[in-house]
């Protein structure tokens, strides 16, 4: 039976849980507080990276977290401020950065990650979209001993979870990549890591979904939910009242002030991140992680795109000029040949990556309201998961068997 259904939230999980609900025959209708064409899902690495397995939470992140807190240039800044919702986040991202977390979370992660990616595969060839999507893998550089020690472990813990991960040594290196020179001790490769032009996508993504009929209004900012029974009836924006029957709640790191609404109290935080883009041809033929500086490379169609940090500091779009020189600067230290311009420092951009305290998503309904799905909370691996994201949401709002065992992304978990 066809369902109204009314997506909050046009990034890259709205646009994913569009397609595979309307493909399902269901009217589908997505509003965005923005114009649509910036932000975290344009920003991004553009990785598909199985290789991330590992959660934001892990042990000792909290602890160079509150290392790093009053170096505004850390790959890692947690700004402290008064606010009862971060006091609570922080206690419960506190709370999670164990070895028991990380051990149960491995597979969920893996198997989301793994799930996107052949349903990238899958969305390319059915729709016959060109956007630019590559399959190189992703090298780990590292600069010192400590730091490539602890990459080797992580290749093969991925190993043992099935992933084609190893260390390489500076030959094999630059055989990958031989047109830049390397400042690096080593690197691990994850052979099964691929990478895409963001803005390349989610162009062809929205053409396609409004030539099927999916409404969008943009620029519109969801400022009421009614809720009648358990069940939202209604959202009200300045503009005008829409109803459904089904609604959709992918608003990102905004995604929390509309659960208040509900009485259901989303533990989230904006995690900043920053990009900055060379059209200068660099060489660099495969995209990197440089290990100490938490900065990401990709070779793009017709740039290359360095991005990079993680700062939680509430929800803004200020530009840090101290993290985007952070940034260069590490391009510089792994790449000597390469320096960014100034004016490709002063364009660059950020978007905000919503943080749930133990790294997982939000996906599935939630005990507050019988009509609501939640799909919200990815932190870095937004890009990485949207597909399967898209997927799993259709198939909860289908009441269909899911993909993949759902438990660890329950919108109520406890922390």
């Amino acid at each position: 039976m066809s369902k109204k259904v009314i997506i909050i939230g046009g990034g890259i999980i709205g646009l994913c849980s569009a397609y595979y609900l309307q493909k399902e025959g269901h009217q589908v209708t997505i509003i965005d507080q923005s114009n649509m064409d910036a932000g975290a899902s344009y920003v991004n690495a553009g990785y598909l990276s199985p290789s991330h397995i590992v959660p934001l939470s892990a042990p000792g992140v909290m602890k160079k977290g509150l290392k790093w807190m009053f170096n505004p240039a850390s790959p890692l800044y947690i700004k402290p401020r008064l606010d009862a919702d971060f006091i609570k986040w922080t206690m419960a991202f506190n709370k999670s950065c164990n070895a028991n977390h990380v051990k149960r979370a491995i597979p969920a992660i893996k198997d989301l990650s793994l799930m996107s990616q052949d349903l990238y595969d899958d969305i390319k060839r059915d729709e016959n979209f060109t956007f630019h999507y590559e399959k190189k893998g992703l090298l780990m550089l590292c600069q010192t001993d400590k730091l490539l020690e602890e990459e080797i472990e992580t290749a093969n813990l991925a190993n043992r979870e099935g992933l084609e991960a190893r260390e390489i040594n500076l030959e094999e290196l630059k055989i990958l990549e031989p047109y830049v020179k390397l400042n690096v001790k080593g690197a691990t490769y994850y052979k099964g890591d691929s990478h895409t032009t963001p803005h390349e996508f989610m162009t062809e993504m929205k053409a396609h979904l409004k030539s099927k009929g999916v409404q969008f209004f943009s620029n519109e900012k969801v400022e009421d939910l009614e809720v009648k029974n358990g069940m939202i009836t209604s959202i009200k924006t300045k503009h005008q009242t829409l109803k459904a029957d089904e609604f959709v709640l992918a608003a990102g790191s905004w995604s929390h002030m509309l659960s208040k609404k509900l009485g259901l109290k989303l533990l989230l935080q904006a995690g900043k991140g920053y990009r900055i883009n060379s059209a200068t041809a660099t060489g660099i033929q495969v995209p990197a992680i440089l290990c100490e500086a938490k900065a990401a490379v990709t070779p793009m169609n017709g740039f290359t795109r360095f991005a990079g940090t993680m700062e939680i500091a509430g929800i803004n779009h200020n530009i840090n000029k101290v993290r985007v020189e952070a940034i260069a600067n590490a391009v510089t230290r792994y790449y000597p040949e390469i320096k960014l311009s100034e004016d490709e420092k002063n364009d660059a951009a950020c978007g905000l990556r919503p943080v749930t305290p133990d790294g997982l998503p939000y996906i599935g309904k939630s005990s507050k309201c019988k009509n609501l799905t939640i799909a919200a909370g990815h932190a870095m691996m937004g890009w990485s998961m949207g597909t399967g994201t898209g997927k799993l949401v259709s198939e909860i709002i289908l009441d269909k068997k899911t993909s993949m065992e759902m438990n660890m992304f329950d919108p109520d978990r406890k922390f």
